[in-house]
């Protein structure tokens, strides 16, 4: 894995400072801290790893407000969710002002470069959760996804069963999807849309089609959202992640779990030839992107995104 760039220590191995074009300085602490203890990972091997994959990484979460997942002492320690910017940060941070029901208009920060991606991950944000829609108007996202969710005692053999059955749904209705692992137990699968509809008619559009690919394939999936009707065995196809305000761990992020697994595309080729979470590490997802590129791509492209329209 590459080193951070542009590093240069300070006082002591503990912390470092990341000098950027134009002057930005971002301070960056505890490096020596372990992130991952059962894998022997520090949070400067975070940091680097970060900044390894910023490249295919920042074009996802650009112009996009982050909810702040932060595990201020590593994967294995607690966390909390933070929303609204810090008040003391650097006066270069981006914000994206965001109006809730409740009245309270909230400035999320923005990944908009590496040294802003690096003040992130500095607070203790392992994972990353963007806005599913851009910051020029928050109200109408520019993907739909779907959740795949295994419900006990499904293994992810039947993720994957589910995620290529999904695949063909949505391709009969001209829908082209792309995958990527959760990092976790499941997969998520996104469909780029055309922006116009708003995230509630996104999430209508997706509760159908989820109800109507499980009701077709009833011994494999599953609709179901209260967790006490699911049936056992079946994958939940869950749609209510398309919901206002509502985030998933954006592609190429790492999760809190005890190996530092990445959420990483995959080709359908390789999820109907078995590729599996545990595959796909902190430690070997940077050299996969400099054989393959960015596989997701496509989710962020202007061409070949679907009109939703059509269904609502």
């Amino acid at each position: 894995m590459r080193p951070i760039p542009a590093i240069e220590t300070v006082s002591t191995e503990d912390v470092s400072v990341f000098r950027a074009p134009g002057g930005r300085e971002v301070r960056l602490t505890n490096l020596g801290k372990m992130f991952f203890p059962a894998r022997g990972i520090t949070k400067r091997e975070l940091l680097a790893y970060y900044a390894s994959v910023s490249r295919v990484l920042l074009p996802h979460l650009r112009n996009r407000a982050m909810v702040m997942k932060r595990y201020p002492n590593g994967a294995a320690g607690e966390f909390f969710f933070m929303k609204r910017a810090p008040e003391h940060r650097p006066d270069w941070i981006e914000t994206c002002p965001i109006l809730h029901a409740s009245g309270s208009l909230i400035h999320f920060p923005m990944a908009q470069d590496l040294a802003s991606l690096l003040w992130l991950i500095n607070l203790g944000c392992i994972d990353l959760n963007p806005w599913y829609a851009a910051c020029d108007d928050v109200d109408c996202p520019d993907y739909m996804h779907f959740d795949l969710d295994p419900v006990p005692p499904a293994k992810f053999s039947r993720v994957r069963e589910a995620a290529l059955l999904l695949r063909d749904f949505l391709d009969r209705r001209k829908l082209r999807s792309y995958p990527k692992t959760s990092g976790s137990r499941g997969m998520h699968i996104y469909v780029p849309i055309r922006r116009g509809p708003t995230q509630k008619q996104v999430w209508t559009v997706a509760k159908r089609l989820s109800i109507e690919a499980a009701a077709e394939h009833p011994a494999v999936m599953t609709s179901e959202y209260r967790i006490k009707n699911r049936p056992p065995n079946r994958i939940l196809v869950d749609y209510n992640q398309n919901a206002w305000g509502r985030t998933l761990a954006s592609v190429y992020s790492v999760r809190p779990t005890p190996n530092a697994t990445v959420s990483t595309p995959l080709t359908w080729d390789e999820v109907a030839a078995g590729a599996d979470p545990a595959d796909f590490t902190l430690t070997n997802v940077p050299a996969r992107i400099e054989s393959d590129g960015d596989l997701f791509a496509p989710v962020i492209a202007r061409r070949g995104r679907c009109d939703l329209a059509r269904f609502l």
